[in-house]
């Protein structure tokens, strides 16, 4: 499966949540699409509602199956709780972490300031959106870049202390990965549990 790139107010109502973040329709809308969404009954299995768990993480985080797999078998082999784990892994991808930092609005946007290669990892350019942001790493905006518009805009106005597993330095226009986050810290609504029961069948 390619990456999607089809309305993303649909599949955020598909969940019943903004994972893409705000969104109008959403809240005027709040049931699946369709043509049976708004009076759906139907109960939904075990295996569907892990299911869809998963689906949402890897709508959330722009991830496709294999990499979202592989990550978590790097989960399952990493010390720790599998499924906290495999979260911290998620937030440590480098396009996770610019839009964290507020470089972009959102992760897709965030993706292609990597792939595009506007973004520095301890002063060097890295373009895979997928490279995993050690602790200690200074994430930053190549030098040519600062002017962009689109990362003046995200970065108007964000509340930098809003995740405190990264420091960032206005000066510089960069952010330092401190450490990995800490569950509690991770705001996304996501059930890791149902992931892990999923992929233990």
């Amino acid at each position: 499966m390619a990456r999607y790139t089809g309305p993303k107010t649909r599949i955020a109502r598909k969940f019943g949540e903004a994972i893409f973040g705000p969104d109008k329709v959403l809240s005027k809308k709040n049931y699946p699409p369709g043509q049976h969404g708004a009076n759906k009954r139907r109960k939904t299995s075990e295996y569907g509602i892990q299911l869809r768990e998963k689906q949402k993480a890897k709508y959330t985080y722009g991830v496709l199956e294999k990499q979202f797999r592989n990550l978590f078998e790097k989960a399952s082999r990493t010390k720790g709780i599998k499924g906290e784990v495999l979260l911290q892994l998620l937030e440590a991808r480098l396009d996770n972490v610019v839009y964290r930092l507020g470089m972009a609005p959102t992760r897709a946007a965030a993706r292609q300031l990597v792939s595009h290669k506007h973004i520095i990892v301890d002063g060097k350019v890295v373009n895979i959106p997928s490279f995993s942001v050690k602790p200690g790493q200074i994430v930053g905006v190549r030098e040519k870049a600062k002017s962009l518009e689109v990362i003046a805009d995200a970065l108007s106005g964000f509340n930098h202390s809003k995740y405190p597993w990264i420091e960032w330095d206005e000066a510089s226009k960069s952010g330092k990965f401190l450490h990995l986050p800490e569950r509690a810290d991770i705001p996304e609504n996501i059930k890791e549990q149902l992931i892990v029961e999923l992929y233990s069948k």
